[in-house]
């Protein structure tokens, strides 16, 4: 079993940035690939960014490519979304998430284990 739980949500003007943390605890020797999923009042879970166990291969959503960037500090068990350029369609609870299954997972039903979110709300 893994554990994660996110940190560094909060109240930011559009144009402002913000960096989430990811800290893993429990089973944290296995390699894991981690994914950071949002999801906004009334609409479903979507995908973010992923990053592979190694941090060598990164992936992210077309609506935040150029603004978001993921990476991973394997010494920390901790993953990171540095999110620069807030929009107010930003706005939403982040997720991270973790699986044992090798590259980037773009799916939400790939993954194992999830936190408890945190919010992110953009102002215009």
């Amino acid at each position: 079993q893994v554990q994660l739980v996110e940190s560094g949500g909060g109240l930011v003007q559009a144009g402002g940035s913000l960096r989430l943390s990811c800290a893993a605890s429990g089973r944290t020797g296995s390699r894991y690939a981690m994914g950071w999923f949002r999801q906004a009042p009334g609409k479903e879970r979507e995908f973010v960014a992923a990053i592979s166990w190694s941090g060598g291969n990164t992936g992210q959503a077309d609506s935040v490519k150029g603004r978001f960037t993921i990476s991973r500090d394997n010494a920390k068990n901790t993953v990171y979304l540095q999110m620069n350029s807030l929009k107010p369609e930003d706005t939403a609870v982040y997720y991270c998430a973790a699986t044992q299954d090798y590259g980037l997972h773009r799916t939400s039903y790939e993954y194992d284990y999830w936190g408890q979110g945190t919010q992110v709300t953009v102002s215009s």
